[in-house]
């Protein structure tokens, strides 16, 4: 249907003739009774009955008028939206991150990232870093964000700052030296691993390089778990250093390989069949000066007092 011909008719009935209508809308007389026309041959229906010199709506066009109205009202409520869209500051942005990622650096973030843009709204999904390239060319998310993405042709990959691999134990347990211990000096300690997160797969590779085999007392996907018990001595906890570690009360040491601490890229990624709308480039590049001004979220603790948890 030709929104020419809904606005013609809705011009004719609100002014009552021709030439007021063709006057309106700046087209010739003729036009517009055509247009008239094939409304109601496409329509099938009679819409005006000529009272004198005006053009009186029938009853079919009265009803129908209202709908014609609603019609064109919705029609340039859909151009106002696709001008907001154009400028590039409203939208909807969906956005994957694991659940340490979304507490230590989104929950911060956001707030702020609001003030600036608030007619973008952020939805959030808590997806680990295997879970991500899925869901986004499903076209589930704008974005994913996640530790050591790797290099897949499939998306447009952003760098957005370092993380570390952290050893978290109770405060009075000694952890390495100068907050640093090393992949041959963990084995020797009851572990607690994450499960399913990259930072475990930065682990696991350290320690077939250092050819070491550690105890392993418990594997969980929730670090509060692993941290919690961590806090109680009953092991220590391997977490990446986007983890906030401060509620409790626990030493952190950086694990090594060699002299190295193990280390791997955060990044922000997208398919890139799918390019993002304006809005969401601006939160990557905001995300990525926030995440310079507060990583790392936690450091190591400076040394003091403790105990040796492997003699237990």
């Amino acid at each position: 249907m030709d929104i020419r011909r809904l606005k013609t008719f809705v011009a004719v009935a609100e002014l009552g003739t021709v030439s007021k209508a063709a006057v309106q809308l700046r087209i010739g007389q003729p036009a517009l009774s055509r247009q008239i026309s094939d409304l109601q041959q496409e329509l099938d229906l009679r819409l005006f009955d000529r009272v004198g010199r005006r053009l009186v709506l029938t009853a079919q066009g009265e009803q129908l008028l209202v709908d014609c109205r609603r019609v064109l009202t919705d029609v340039n409520g859909v151009r106002e939206r696709a001008d907001v869209l154009r400028r590039g500051d409203s939208g909807v942005l969906k956005v994957l991150a694991p659940p340490h990622t979304i507490e230590s650096v989104l929950s911060g973030f956001l707030p702020r990232y609001a003030e600036s843009f608030p007619n973008v709204h952020v939805e959030l999904t808590e997806a680990l870093g295997p879970e991500q390239p899925t869901l986004l060319e499903r076209g589930e998310a704008h974005v994913g964000i996640r530790i050591d993405p790797g290099v897949d042709p499939r998306f447009e990959t952003r760098v957005l700052q370092s993380a570390y691999v952290l050893a978290v134990g109770a405060a009075s347990v000694e952890l390495g030296k100068a907050g640093v211990i090393t992949i041959g000096q963990l084995v020797s300690y009851p572990l607690l691993l994450p499960s399913g997160y990259s930072v475990r797969r930065l682990f696991d590779a350290a320690c077939r390089l250092a050819r070491a085999h550690p105890k392993i007392v418990l594997e969980s996907r929730a670090s509060h778990t692993l941290l919690a018990l961590a806090e109680a001595g009953q092991g220590v906890a391997i977490v990446p250093s986007l983890q906030r570690t401060d509620r409790y009360d626990v030493r952190v040491a950086r694990v090594a390989h060699g002299r190295k601490p193990i280390r791997e890229l955060v990044a922000i990624q997208w398919d890139r069949r799918r390019p993002l709308p304006p809005y969401a480039l601006t939160f990557c590049e905001h995300l990525a000066r926030y995440m310079r001004t507060v990583l790392p979220i936690m450091k190591p603790t400076k040394a003091n007092r403790s105990v040796d948890l492997r003699a237990r």
